[in-house]
């Protein structure tokens, strides 16, 4: 007994070595750049890092827009980085937070992101024509707000220069964004006027008293949605409760109501962040919106 169990142990060993070599073997072979100033704000950098795989040809780019709040988060662990082992250039990009302006300044700094790396696509060796963003939570909003304000010159503006380079892109996936601040405040008021939510400070509350509405409206990705907007796959949990499934329900309904490419995936008993958004099963989902829209080899 004594003997099998030693055998057995052993086998587990060799399994697991082999499944951590394989894994250090994809992350060797992607060519990583870290810190990349893509533009200055009064002086200090905003920075991203790209992910290439190796490839004979020029990947679709997919660029990640990590959460906390819009007053955290990092960009150095991107949670869909596995993107890169399918055959996709992956950047993870950083923005301003709410401790050094309130909103529109983290959508003027995405949108500096796309442009920059746009403009130097033929330096890294990426497909600047397929570019889709994804984010999760505070990011997920943003990228939602990428996605859909196309051409709105106040989200615009001038950070990072690129004037002359579109920071439109082709497809969008969010995790459980906020997606309308004006709903947001009527169901779930205990979050959307006071500190507890990143989404108070971002938008300039003070002392726990209800936003001005056109303030909520203008940080809404709902409000942009038109018949341009690139497609748009969205993953939400049932037991949300840091930001409402009606949030992704509200994006999803304007998306549909005029025709728009959407999928809502619903993952029963999933809470704000839960790993299961990011599992095997669900990047494969992720995966596949991302090749039959950015028409990626598979």
């Amino acid at each position: 007994m004594k003997q099998t169990k030693h055998v057995f142990l052993c086998a587990v060993i060799v399994v697991h070595c082999l499944t951590v070599s394989l894994r250090a073997n994809e992350s060797n072979a992607l060519d990583i750049k870290r810190d990349i100033v893509f533009a200055e704000v009064d002086g200090k950098p905003l920075t991203l890092n790209l992910y290439l795989p190796p490839s004979d040809t020029a990947c679709p780019l997919v660029v990640w827009i990590h959460g906390g709040g819009w007053r955290g988060g990092s960009k150095n662990s991107p949670r869909i980085r596995d993107v890169a082992n399918n055959r996709f250039a992956l950047a993870s990009i950083t923005y301003r937070f709410t401790n050094t302006a309130t909103f529109p300044a983290q959508i003027h700094d995405c949108k500096a992101a796309i442009r920059w790396l746009r403009a130097n696509a033929s330096r890294y060796g990426y497909n600047a024509d397929r570019i889709a963003v994804a984010g999760s939570s505070a990011g997920g909003h943003l990228a939602l707000l990428l996605g859909t304000s196309g051409g709105v010159t106040e989200l615009e503006r001038t950070v990072g220069g690129n004037l002359e380079t579109s920071s439109t892109v082709q497809a969008v996936i969010d995790y459980y964004g906020p997606s309308d601040f004006v709903l947001r405040g009527e169901t779930q008021p205990e979050r959307a006027y006071t500190d507890e939510s990143g989404s108070f400070a971002l938008l300039g509350g003070v002392d726990g008293k209800r936003l001005d509405i056109e303030s909520e409206k203008f940080a809404s990705p709902t409000q942009y949605v038109s018949s341009d907007d690139p497609p748009l796959l969205v993953f939400h949990g049932t037991s949300d409760t840091t930001v409402l499934l009606d949030q992704s329900e509200q994006i999803a309904k304007r998306y549909s109501e005029i025709g728009l490419p959407v999928e809502l995936v619903v993952i029963e008993h999933a809470g704000h962040g839960s790993t299961i958004f990011f599992n095997d099963a669900n990047l494969r989902k992720a995966t596949r919106f991302l090749r039959e829209h950015l028409r990626a080899p598979h």
